[in-house]
């Protein structure tokens, strides 16, 4: 009986242990949202974001770094950067490094000189976000994976947006992965934007197989019970869905 109780005592001691570590070393991602300004070419910020941003990025210690433009090309048009971080701490680290590093500066200089009626942009929204325990760290898409679609859910309550989370750590997303709706990145917006809200990202080869593996979804049977239960119900108040395809220079 003895060896029953330690055994189940180191047991769980493991598993918290375990649980612990994980939710210590996950992910925070940046999302950055570039509007840019109506008929503006795109040129000078995407060679800012290209030959400056991600180089000095890299060369800190961060990788695949996300460029993604609309594929529905509204307008104005808009530029997504998503950034990854492997901690709050780098996140904060690499923001601060990025005043005073001096080859940044080298390599930003022709996109800082531009005058106000030259900006390529109207004006950028920044969101930051923490990887869900489900997925702690995000997953780089196959070369044949290039149909992007990043979701937002909104929830009317920071309750609801917690009940929701949890539902997928628990539950959602192994539905996803059995129905191949194939995620970049789950994350709790915790700055930014349209809050209480989470933000995820998945990839596909095209919109067919995207609409194909989302009615494969909607009809699975382990997303029909899960979706019935009580304590998941009136989680989401208003979904924003953005089609997107990456840029030449994404790294993602």
């Amino acid at each position: 009986m003895k060896k029953v109780f330690w055994f189940i005592l180191l047991t769980t001691l493991s598993y918290c242990s375990y649980a612990q570590t994980a939710a210590a070393k996950k992910e925070f991602y940046e999302i950055r949202t570039y509007e840019l300004r109506f008929g503006s070419p795109a040129a000078n910020l995407e060679n800012y974001i290209k030959n400056a941003l991600i180089p000095t990025l890299n060369r800190l210690g961060v990788s695949n770094v996300g460029v993604f433009k609309e594929i529905a090309k509204s307008e104005p048009a808009k530029i997504y950067v998503f950034i990854p971080y492997a901690s709050i701490e780098q996140y904060a680290t690499i923001n601060t490094q990025l005043k005073s590093d001096a080859k940044f500066k080298e390599a930003s200089q022709e996109y800082n000189s531009l005058m106000p009626d030259k900006a390529p942009y109207a004006r950028y929204t920044t969101s930051l976000l923490s990887a869900f325990d489900g997925l702690p760290k995000m997953i780089k898409p196959t070369a044949e994976q290039r149909f992007f679609e990043l979701r937002t859910y909104e929830s009317f309550s920071d309750d609801a947006a917690r009940r929701k989370i949890k539902m997928f750590n628990d539950d959602e997303i192994k539905i996803f992965y059995n129905t191949k709706l194939n995620p970049v990145f789950f994350g709790e917006v915790v700055a930014g934007e349209h809050q209480p809200c989470l933000t995820y990202m998945l990839t596909f080869k095209n919109m067919e197989e995207r609409d194909t593996n989302w009615k494969a979804f909607s009809a699975d049977p382990d997303w029909k019970r899960v979706s019935a239960l009580p304590e998941y119900a009136n989680t989401v108040s208003r979904i924003i869905r953005v089609f997107l395809e990456p840029t030449t220079y994404s790294q993602i």
